[in-house]
């Protein structure tokens, strides 16, 4: 499993690579899973103002820099996008980058891990809405982490009481990776095998 993790933020001072950095490490101890960051501040699009919705044109002139990031995403057979909560949604910037997204989610697993407020739960709600609209396919589970920034370093090491917590957001990240790959072995293959029989 090609897995993309998504920091959902480019605001100054953010925290949000921290507990990217986080997911990275958990996910990359799973054995045949490949991880790659994947960060919006690396891939500043512009606010999404096409004429005509990215499905439902052919002759369709996109940004050189969206254009990166969708062939990024087009790469990845799953997704975590991990977002803070701004305004009890998610930031602009992430949501304008799933504005210019045509299929390159389509039949794709997506899990959520959120901090903020609550930690970023309504966030991570209104955020499945969206991914489902990607045509991609939302996990149930989700990953709300309350003072993230007090509990994960730098490197992305969370703090051994947080971690030793059976209940709290590792054991939460590795029911949702579990459950990631099994969606994602199994979609790849509904994928493959759509393609053979094409």
């Amino acid at each position: 499993m090609k897995l993309g993790i998504i920091v959902g933020t480019t605001r100054e001072g953010r925290q949000t690579p921290k507990q990217a950095k986080w997911v990275a490490k958990t996910a990359a101890n799973i054995e045949g899973v490949e991880v790659e960051i994947i960060d919006l501040a690396d891939y500043p699009m512009p606010l999404f103002a096409e004429a005509v919705s990215p499905r439902y044109n052919p002759s369709r002139t996109v940004d050189s820099t969206a254009q990166k990031y969708m062939d990024k995403l087009a790469e990845q057979d799953a997704y975590i996008f991990v977002t803070p909560e701004y305004n009890h949604s998610i930031p602009g910037v992430l949501k304008n980058s799933f504005d210019y997204l045509d299929w390159q989610m389509m039949k794709k697993p997506v899990g959520i891990v959120s901090h903020g407020t609550v930690g970023g739960a309504r966030a991570a709600m209104h955020l499945k809405e969206i991914v489902s609209e990607a045509q991609a396919v939302p996990m149930s589970k989700f990953v709300a982490f309350s003072h993230m920034s007090e509990a994960i370093d730098e490197e992305g090491t969370i703090s051994e009481e947080v971690a030793a917590n059976p209940y709290g957001p590792q054991g939460a990240l590795d029911g949702l990776l579990e459950d990631l790959k099994w969606y994602s072995d199994a979609l790849a293959k509904a994928r493959n095998e759509t393609l053979v029989a094409a």
